[in-house]
């Protein structure tokens, strides 16, 4: 009988709140994610600042409700984590070429959206992004949730022979498992997915996504650069090997840490509403959204932080 992976990590949870001189942090779930109060985007001081830096860190992902944001107050945000990563998708305002609209209309029914399956965002780029936040603008009245999972506690939570068989590997991480599945579920249009769609039967690839295809090697464990902590950096999208093994070895492998990394007790669940900004590290989780919500429209924004090369 084949046993299952489900852990309960007891003892291993530590989304607790820190305590703050500026703002206050809730926890939303054992796991991971917390809600931040007390502070407007829009006008924080250095110290507010910090301590938000410091949350992030902490808890992985962290949300704010009721932020009255314009776009440029939302890029100014994001300047202070760091200047702005490469988008491997989508396209920015005119206004703010950094801030890419994630926009789906009521009349949508495509089998594929911007974001679903588990990911960290773009990790076959050399230097992927380090810092994602969205902000809500139009929100459907239920469904478009968001759910993360703690890459760090999942990794804490492997046995010692495990975390020492996976310590020297690196991950191939490629978009070409995406880019099948949007040319053969999206329909051509100007989305991000739509745009991939587009180029179905054209012949050969725009260089620019044969480069992405091609993609990078990075470890599969990797080391936070600030707090050192140690996460695994995999996913079931766009990890596709592991450099060394014959494909069948990094497919058992790649399979067996996913479905650890993914399982609920390492997960928190957003629930959007209009003005909520949220925010996450690439570095300690992997996330994914929901394509549940036909007949309702939902406008988000985006700004990815530059990251380094994973170590």
């Amino acid at each position: 009988m084949k046993r299952s992976i489900l852990v309960h990590p007891t003892g291993r949870f530590d989304n607790h709140a820190r305590t703050y001189q500026q703002i206050e942090a809730v926890p939303i779930a054992a796991a991971m994610g917390a809600e931040i109060r007390g502070v407007i985007i829009a006008r924080l001081d250095d110290q507010q600042f910090d301590e938000i830096r410091d949350a992030l860190f902490h808890h992985k992902m962290i949300f704010f409700r009721g932020q009255e944001l314009t776009r440029g107050d939302q890029a100014a945000f994001s300047l202070r984590f760091g200047p702005f990563a490469e988008d491997a998708y989508t396209r920015g305002i005119a206004e703010h070429p950094d801030v890419q609209p994630l926009i789906r209309e009521a009349d949508a029914r495509d089998a594929h959206i911007f974001g679903s399956g588990w990911h960290t965002d773009s990790p076959f780029l050399a230097e992927p992004p380090a810092i994602s936040m969205l902000y809500g603008v139009d929100i459907p009245p239920y469904g478009g949730d968001t759910i993360w999972a703690n890459a760090a506690l999942a990794y804490a939570t492997l046995s010692e022979t495990m975390q020492k068989l996976i310590a020297p590997l690196r991950v191939h991480m490629s978009m070409i498992n995406v880019v099948a599945s949007v040319m053969d579920y999206a329909t051509p249009g100007d989305t991000p997915a739509g745009r991939l769609a587009a180029l179905k039967g054209s012949g050969a690839l725009p260089e620019d996504v044969q480069r992405k295809i091609k993609g990078a090697f990075h470890p599969l464990v990797r080391t936070h650069p600030v707090t050192g902590e140690k996460s695994l950096y995999c996913d079931g999208s766009y990890a596709v090997g592991i450099e060394g093994m014959a494909p069948q070895e990094a497919e058992a492998l790649l399979d067996f840490l996913a479905a650890h990394l993914t399982q609920p007790a390492f997960t928190c669940r957003l629930r959007w509403e209009p003005k909520t900004l949220a925010l996450w590290d690439n570095r300690l989780c992997v996330h994914q959204a929901f394509n549940d919500y036909d007949g309702h429209r939902r406008e988000l924004y985006r700004t990815t932080v530059a990251g380094e090369v994973p170590r």
